[in-house]
This record gives structure tokens, C-alpha cells and sequence, in this order.
């Protein structure tokens, strides 16, 4: 933890790096939703070659996850989050100039990249460098933030696209990028725990043992398997289930507002307790809601997306506390690059898999998220607590 950091400058710095994961995930993970269609009409494609582009770039964010972890473990989050800035522009750059297809995907690839050292990932490494084990506070409170992410990038996204086009829209995002979040990136302290897994202090304990690790690097691949499908087909699934398009739309519009409010429960009452009894809490979510969903049907279409939207919402927070209060922050960022790599991957796969359980079996579907997440729970409750 730096020493000095007074309250105000710590609220500013956990404001600095929320806001800048926030134009980070507005510019990458949310753009396909409204710029696909436009960016395949106009180089004469299928939107599903978009989304394939898009897959690949959460592939190649995994494999460049770990190599940005340790970056941060040994010389601190803030070259690496002005570096995804860089990189994100050039990746956006690429998209507004491609001639062809062959160039889309080598934005997205550079997107990719972008992800891999920008997102959730860099920014909990980030300040867990600043704060060490305190970090979980912060933590919370950059989720809180960037959680508006598809609430500010949506209706942005959508505004330059009716205002100049695809092309104008990722050189918008580009330039937000340079213009805010590099800057805001930049006035970080240059943080860094300054120990590493090799050179672990005696009382942060024994290093971790490789089942608590492929326990919780499973769970993170569980969890976000489920939220990646939910996010490409809760209309649908709702729809399956009897509602009419309207409430499936208004259901879904609920889970942002659903996330954000277990956040706050986290931020407040949640913190008191180790985060393992609120991760555990959160991955039951999800089962529970699919349960009344499958027993009482469209009428249970809120219920569904509240849970599902609250157990998310805390999930996203337990993939930065987790690690960090099992494990230490001795090799925090190396760490957890390697366990949310799988994450990536498997995310890239859910829409297709849980789009073909739900063409085959209808609303049945969600007993295969259901079961994923009743798994995670239980690898939760064989983790114990450190």
C-alpha cells in the first residue's frame, strides 16, 4: 500500500481508474451490440462474421491477461492501463478505416489486445498495487463506476452512428480514449506491491495450493459464462418462457440497475463479511432465478433478471476481492491474468453454445446455466476461507 494517499486522493484515484474502464468497456465489449450490423452491411458480410471477430478478440485477451498482470505486479498498473489506451485507439483507428475483412479483423484483434491489458483485470491488479490488501473497497468502487459502462456506451455508440456513422463512431471512441481516459490514467501514482509470489512475506501465509486455484479459476469461467449468455439471449429465454416482447425488454432493462444495487449492498453491508460468503451468495442467484422462471414462467421474468442481475453483480466484484483475500497480493496481478484467462475463452463460446441450447430445447435451456452455476457454487463452498 503507498503510503500518504489521503482519503480524498484515494476517492479520486478509485474515480480515475473507474471512469477510464468505463470508456474502455463502452469502446470494446459493448460496441458489437450496436455498431455489428452497420460495420457487415458495409463491407458486405454476415453480423455473425462481427461477432466471430469479436470472439476472437476476447480469445487473444486472454492469452495477453497474464503477461499484463505480472507487467503490473513489478512496476505498477499505470503504464499499463495509458498503454491500453494506445492500444485501443490504434485497434479503433483499424475498424474506421478497414477496406476489407481481413482488416476488421485485425482491429478487432488489436482490440483484443486492448482487453487483455485494460479491462477488470488490470484495473483490480492496478489497485491492489496502490492499496494492497485493502484493496477491496476500491475494488468495489471502480465496479460501481464502470458498471454504468453499457448505460454511457450504448446511447453514445448508437448517437455517433445516427450522427455520422460506423466509421465516425470508432474514431469517437478512439479519441476518447486519448482525450479522457489516457489523461485520467496517466495522473496515477505508479503503484506496485513490490513482492512477488517467489518472495512471499511469512505472514501472508502458504503459497496457494493448485486445487484452490483450479476451484476459483472454474468458478470465474462458470460465472462468466453465465453472464456472457444471459447478455446475447435473455430476451429470448424470456420470451421462451411466455413473456410478450415488451416485458422481456423491460426485464432486462432491470438487471443494470440490479448490479449495481448488490454493488452498493457490497460496498456497505457485504464488506463486513469475507467475500467467499457473498460469492457463494451470488452464484446461488442465478440457479434460484432459474428455478422460478422454470416453475412460474413469464410472471417470474422480473424476479429472473433481478437475481440474475444482483448475482452478477457481485461475481464481477469476487473475481478482484477473491483472489486477493485468499491469496494475498503478493503475485496479484500474474494471478489473476492466469485465472480469469479460461474466462475469456469459455466467454467467447457462450453466446453460440446457449444460442444452440436454445434453439434445441427452448426455454429448458437455462437448466444448462443453472447447472453451471449450482457447480460454481459448490466449488465455493469447497474453498475455504484463507
Amino acid at each position: 500500500m503507498i503510503p500518504g494517499l489521503s482519503p480524498a486522493r484515494r476517492g479520486l484515484i478509485v474515480a480515475a481508474v473507474g471512469s477510464s474502464l468505463t470508456v474502455s468497456w463502452a469502446s470494446s465489449y459493448y460496441i458489437p451490440a450496436v455498431l455489428a450490423v452497420p460495420m457487415a452491411e458495409d463491407l458486405g458480410l454476415s453480423p455473425v462474421w462481427v461477432f466471430g471477430a469479436f470472439s476472437m478478440a476476447m480469445v487473444v485477451s486472454a492469452m495477453v491477461g497474464p503477461w499484463a498482470g505480472a507487467r503490473i505486479d513489478g512496476f505498477g498498473g499505470r503504464g499499463v492501463l495509458m498503454l491500453s489506451n494506445l492500444v485501443f485507439a490504434a485497434g479503433l483507428g483499424l475498424l474506421a478505416v478497414a477496406p476489407s475483412p481481413l482488416v476488421l479483423f485485425a482491429g478487432w484483434a488489436v482490440i483484443g489486445l486492448g482487453m487483455g491489458i485494460g479491462l477488470y483485470e488490470a484495473g483490480f491488479a492496478t489497485l491492489t498495487g496502490i492499496y494492497g490488501k485493502d484493496a477491496r473497497g476500491p475494488i468495489t468502487g471502480i465496479t460501481l463506476i464502470a458498471g454504468f459502462a453499457s448505460t454511457v456506451g450504448w446511447p453514445l455508440s448508437g448517437l455517433m452512428l445516427a450522427t455520422w456513422g460506423w466509421r465516425e463512431a470508432c474514431i469517437g471512441w478512439a479519441l476518447i480514449h486519448l482525450v479522457v481516459a489516457l489523461p485520467l490514467n496517466a495522473w496515477l501514482p505508479k503503484g506496485t506491491t513490490t513482492v512477488t509470489a517467489e518472495a512471499t512475506p511469512v505472514e501472508d501465509g502458504p503459497p496457494p495450493s493448485r486445487l484452490a486455484l483450479w476451484l476459483l479459476a472454474f468458478v470465474f469461467a462458470a460465472t462468466w459464462f453465465n453472464s456472457t449468455a444471459m447478455a446475447a439471449h435473455l430476451p429470448g429465454l424470456l420470451q421462451a418462457a411466455g413473456a410478450s416482447t415488451a416485458v422481456a425488454l423491460a426485464a432486462g432493462a432491470l438487471i443494470g440497475p440490479a448490479q449495481v444495487a448488490a454493488r452498493v449492498l457490497e460496498f456497505g453491508l457485504l464488506r463486513r463479511f469475507h467475500p467467499l460468503a457473498s460469492a457463494r451468495l451470488a452464484a446461488a442467484a442465478h440457479p434460484v432465478a432459474a428455478v422460478a422462471l422454470m416453475g412460474f414462467g413469464a410472471p417470474a421474468a422480473y424476479a429472473f433478471t433481478l437475481l440474475h442481475g444482483a448475482g452478477n453483480g457481485i461475481l464481477t466484484i469476487a473475481k478482484g476481492t477473491l483472489p486477493l483475500a485468499l491469496f494475498g497480493p503478493a503475485g496479484y496481478g500474474r494471478r489473476i491474468g492466469w485465472l480469469n484467462a479460461p474466462a475469456r475463452i469459455l466467454q467467447a463460446a457462450a453466446p453460440l453454445i446457449f444460442g444452440a441450447a436454445l434453439t434445441a430445447w427452448g426455454l429448458h435451456a437455462i437448466w444448462l446455466t443453472a447447472g453451471v452455476g449450482v457447480l460454481a457454487t459448490i466449488a465455493l463452498l469447497v474453498l475455504r476461507r484463507a
